[in-house]
């Protein structure tokens, strides 16, 4: 029987980021053999995530990072059961760097299958839950590619990216600030072309029963509920709508304050729960 060290121990923990108790009953039980030792952790994951598989995780960690030329981006979130386990120094970490190694793909199939540490990003998921003793997925990634790209992430629930048409001087702080915006106002699309034709429709209809129950002429109805549709689009579309750093303006015009010739020509959202 070999003998383990506390030293054994914490390398075992600093490799996988398992408890100290269950890196020793690991170390014990693969007689002081590393290799099979993190095999029997990960075997644990994979019970402990067929277990949880149909829980709920709505708390964990929204990430936003973009690359050094600032031509593209990444906004992920890495989802966990719990308050207390989203907030942990640790796997906020861990959620950061699975954001800076998305940022190398273009989907979430081809991400979940690179390597992370010697296995994939998929198996590095179900170890980790088994280390934790959570459901813990990556639930939404999504990228943005453009001539600008700026990020935003409120309080570690929301990110977004921006992509503007030009690198220009301000672009940095008008990238953030329209970031900022998608964030807070969740708009449905960047402009009336991005809103989809059942969307659409269904304004329509709500607008028209609306004023059905306002006795408005049937022969006025459609020529009206058509036109309350610009009040759709302004409310929830990014570049119409009312800027909230300044309401006397929209997206559109603050970026165009910012440059003549600028535009928004992105964006992307992703958000806990």
């Amino acid at each position: 029987m070999a003998t383990i060290t506390a030293a054994d121990v914490n390398k075992l923990r600093t490799i996988t980021g398992a408890g100290m108790m269950d890196c020793k009953k690991a170390l014990v039980e693969a007689d002081g053999d590393f290799d099979l030792a993190i095999e029997n952790l990960r075997k644990k994951g994979q019970k402990v995530a067929a277990n949880r598989s149909d829980r709920e995780s709505t708390e964990g960690a929204a990430i936003a990072v973009v690359n050094a030329d600032k031509t593209a981006g990444v906004a992920i979130t890495l989802n966990c059961e719990t308050d207390f386990v989203g907030k942990n120094e640790g796997f906020v970490k861990l959620a950061t760097d699975l954001a800076n190694q998305a940022l190398n793909y273009t989907d979430k199939d081809a991400f979940l299958a690179s390597d992370f540490g010697g296995i994939t990003v998929a198996e590095k998921l179900i170890e980790q839950t088994g280390v934790i003793g959570e459901k813990i997925e990556v639930a939404q990634f999504e990228r943005l590619e453009g001539a600008f790209v700026g990020s935003y992430v409120h309080a570690g629930k929301i990110a977004t990216l921006v992509a503007l048409s030009a690198n220009v001087a301000g672009a940095d702080e008008a990238a953030k600030n329209v970031a900022m915006q998608a964030a807070a106002m969740n708009p449905i699309a960047l402009d009336e072309a991005g809103v989809d034709a059942a969307t659409i429709e269904k304004e329509i209809e709500i607008a028209k029963d609306l004023l059905r129950q306002e006795g408005k002429p049937e022969a006025m109805i459609d020529n009206i509920a058509k036109g309350k549709l610009g009040r759709f689009f302004k409310d929830n579309t990014l570049v119409n709508q009312d800027f909230i750093k300044d309401g006397s303006m929209s997206v559109a015009a603050y970026i165009k304050s910012v440059d003549g010739g600028l535009t928004v020509t992105g964006f992307k959202r992703v958000a806990l729960g």
